[in-house]
């Protein structure tokens, strides 16, 4: 029998864990599982190695029930750079082998016309870098018109100021959705984004 938070997780979600041996959630899982369903902007921060990623993608497929829907992305993850861009995309893929959900890796290397087209074939979670995905929203290449959950991942990395300006500019193009930004520490450049797109937002520290 699982505990909470993971016993109200989807049922697709907990056969996963039951075959990954995880039964029991680490301390920023008890904590901010149940706050990003509730449907809360959250900065979420903690050590390494504390399980953020694997929350980051729980409430990522909890949010979409499992299931592929439409085409446009309903969910959106942001990372530094392509390795860890391609390392979270297998990270999910273990989740999703056993359902409809379609993710999709895009990152400054591949032809953007290309990442486009294939984007406009349907997917619904869409990892990337800021920058890259600052381009693709600037040529109109994703319709944030179904998004429902925007997360970054490791955020220590926007403390540079072409990834922070990125993100400023991509936010400012989606209407409304929910953002969690996961890191170590709550720096004060993170906390600024209080002002922009993290109103009212909740906040987690381990």
């Amino acid at each position: 029998m699982f505990p909470k938070p993971f016993k109200k997780l989807h049922p697709n979600i907990l056969e996963k864990l039951e075959s990954l041996e995880i039964t029991t959630p680490t301390p920023v899982q008890s904590s901010s599982i149940p706050v990003i369903k509730s449907g809360s902007n959250l900065f979420c921060t903690a050590p390494k190695e504390s399980g953020k990623t694997t929350t980051l993608i729980l409430t990522t497929l909890q949010k979409l029930k499992c299931e592929a829907v439409g085409d446009a992305p309903r969910a959106i993850v942001l990372v530094e750079n392509k390795e860890k861009a391609l390392e979270l995309y297998d990270q999910f893929l273990a989740y999703t082998k056993y359902n409809s959900l379609r993710v999709y890796v895009a990152y400054e290397k591949m032809h953007i016309d290309l990442q486009k087209s294939e984007i406009l074939e349907g997917l619904d979670i869409l990892i990337s870098t800021p920058k890259n995905m600052n381009k693709l929203f600037l040529l109109n290449g994703v319709n944030t018109a179904e998004l429902k959950i925007f997360s970054i991942d490791d955020a220590e990395f926007l403390s540079q100021q072409s990834d922070y300006a990125a993100l400023l500019s991509i936010t400012q193009s989606i209407k409304k959705c929910q953002y969690v930004l996961y890191s170590e520490k709550l720096a004060p450049k993170l906390k600024r984004f209080e002002n922009y797109f993290m109103e009212y937002s909740k906040i987690i520290s381990i």
